[in-house]
């Protein structure tokens, strides 16, 4: 998979500079309001939405099976994400499977503990679910849980972004 290989081969920094980049991009954009700047991954996407919520600028993080956190994986390097948590300014919205081997009970107990000692507002969702049950294209979709999570993101993204009329 030239994805997860690439990945891999990714520095650090680089993911960090490009994140960055898209915040600059949006905040020149006049028609973004620079005050509603959230950010949603899933899996390594997941841990990417996680270290932008480092940034002052983002308001609202959905970290969707966000692997290799705790256990200190991304890219090339050890990330430090685990122990940057108080930089986190805004909310949290972590949604987590169960039965998802990338994300183990014991890096599930310590991601939400770390939120919790660090006094950083957010929402954990279990489902017992596998890795990757969100997109309805593989073997570990599950509609339920899957249905479940967006409505909450959906409700946790315009609780946080409330529409300006």
């Amino acid at each position: 998979m030239r994805g997860n290989d690439d990945a891999r081969r990714t520095p650090i920094p680089d993911y960090d500079a490009d994140s960055d980049a898209v915040i600059k991009w949006l905040q020149a954009d006049s028609a973004v309001n620079s005050e509603h700047i959230g950010t949603l991954g899933f899996c390594i996407g997941g841990h990417l939405a996680f270290r932008r919520a480092f940034a002052q600028e983002i308001k609202a993080a959905v970290c969707c099976y966000p692997t290799g956190i705790p256990s200190g994986k991304l890219g090339l390097g050890i990330p430090d994400t685990i122990h940057r948590v108080n930089e986190i300014t805004g909310e949290m919205l972590l949604v987590l499977g169960t039965l998802d081997p990338h994300i183990p009970e014991d890096d599930r107990h310590t991601l939400i503990m770390t939120l919790e000692q660090a006094k950083i507002p957010h929402k954990v969702l279990l489902y017992e679910a596998a890795h990757t049950f969100m997109p309805d294209d593989g073997y570990r979709y599950d509609s339920q849980a899957s249905t479940s999570a967006w409505l909450e993101i959906v409700a946790f993204l315009s609780r946080v972004f409330p529409q300006q009329r």
